[in-house]
C-alpha cells in the first residue's frame, strides 16, 4: 500500500466552504481521476482519506494537508495533476509526495496567519497588537455546542505583528477584496493548543484590549502550518521529513543494474 501526502488551498470564495463540502469534492476528483484508492472495512467502506487541522469555514489556506492510501503505486506528481483537474478552482492540490516518515498530524504544531483588516488605519493597528502582546492574559468568549466557553488567547500566540507596506498591496489582482482603500495586514503565528485558538478569537482579544473593531468582517489567510522551531521561531514544512526520504533512500537493485547498463553502453560515433 502506497500513502500519498497532499497540499491543498482554499481561495477566494471557496474560502467559504466548510470541510464537509471539501471532502465531498475531493472525493469526486478521486473518483474522476481514477485513483486506486483503498478502502476501509465493514459494511460501509470508505476512501482512506486522513485530513489533518482542516481550517475554520470562512477562512484562505495555503496550507491544508491530508493523507491518501493506495492499492497501486502512482508517481506523486502525476498523481497531484490529475486530481488538480479534477478539483475546482479555488480547491487547489498544489503538493505531493509519497509519504516516507510517520505522524505527519505530529508536525503539524503551529500555524501562520494573515490578517486583513479593511478599514483599519495601520498606526490603529499598531497601538492594539502592542497592547495585546503587553497583557499576560486575554480572556475571549466563544460559543461552542456546549455554550459559551472563556479562555485565553494570549498564551497560544507566539508573535503578532503588523506587516510594512500593506497599503501597496490591497490593489493586487489576487486580493480576496481588492481596494485602493488603506487597510491594515497583521502577521499571526500562534499553537495549536486546545482550546484551539483561532484567528478570530485574537481579533476579539484585540477588540477586548484596545477597542480595536474592524468595520468589515476580516479576510483570514493561513499561509503556512507545521512543526514550531523552537530555536528561530519560524513554522517549518512538515512535508520537508518526507522529500528528505526519497532523497536519500538508495536506488534498487533494478535501478542499479539499468544505470550500469546505461554508463557501459558504447557511445555511437559522430554523437557529442
Amino acid at each position: 500500500m502506497q500513502r500519498i501526502r497532499l497540499r491543498y488551498t482554499k481561495r477566494g470564495r471557496l474560502r467559504f466552504t466548510s470541510h464537509r463540502d471539501f471532502q465531498r469534492a475531493f472525493e469526486r476528483a478521486l473518483r474522476r481521476a481514477e485513483v486506486p484508492m483503498a478502502y476501509s472495512a465493514g459494511f460501509t467502506p470508505h476512501p482512506k482519506v486522513s485530513y489533518a487541522n482542516a481550517a475554520p469555514t470562512g477562512t484562505g489556506s495555503e496550507a491544508e494537508y491530508l493523507e491518501i492510501a493506495l492499492t497501486e503505486t502512482r508517481d506523486p506528481d502525476k498523481l497531484r495533476e490529475l486530481l488538480d483537474e479534477s478539483m475546482p478552482v479555488g480547491l487547489d492540490i498544489i503538493e505531493a509526495v509519497e509519504a516516507r516518515t510517520s505522524g505527519l498530524a505530529d508536525r503539524l504544531t503551529a500555524s501562520v496567519w494573515e490578517l486583513r483588516l479593511d478599514g483599519v488605519d495601520p498606526a490603529e493597528a499598531e497601538r492594539a497588537v502592542e497592547a495585546f502582546k503587553a497583557a499576560d492574559t486575554v480572556e475571549v468568549q466563544r460559543r461552542t455546542k456546549n455554550g459559551m466557553r472563556t479562555f485565553d488567547a494570549r498564551s497560544a500566540v507566539v508573535s503578532l505583528e503588523t506587516v510594512l507596506g500593506t497599503v501597496l498591496e490591497t490593489d493586487s489582482p489576487q486580493a480576496d477584496r481588492p481596494t485602493d482603500q488603506p487597510c491594515a495586514i497583521l502577521r499571526l503565528v500562534v499553537r495549536h493548543v486546545t482550546p484551539a485558538v483561532r484567528p478570530d478569537d485574537v481579533l476579539s482579544g484585540l477588540r477586548a484590549v484596545a477597542d480595536l473593531a474592524p468595520p468589515v468582517a476580516a479576510a483570514v489567510t493561513r499561509l503556512a502550518q507545521g512543526l514550531f522551531d523552537e530555536e528561530t521561531g519560524t513554522v517549518t514544512d512538515p512535508l520537508a521529513p518526507d522529500r528528505e526520504a526519497v532523497t536519500a533512500v538508495p536506488p534498487s537493485h533494478e535501478e542499479a543494474v539499468a544505470a550500469s547498463a546505461a554508463a557501459k553502453a558504447p557511445v555511437p560515433e559522430g554523437s557529442a
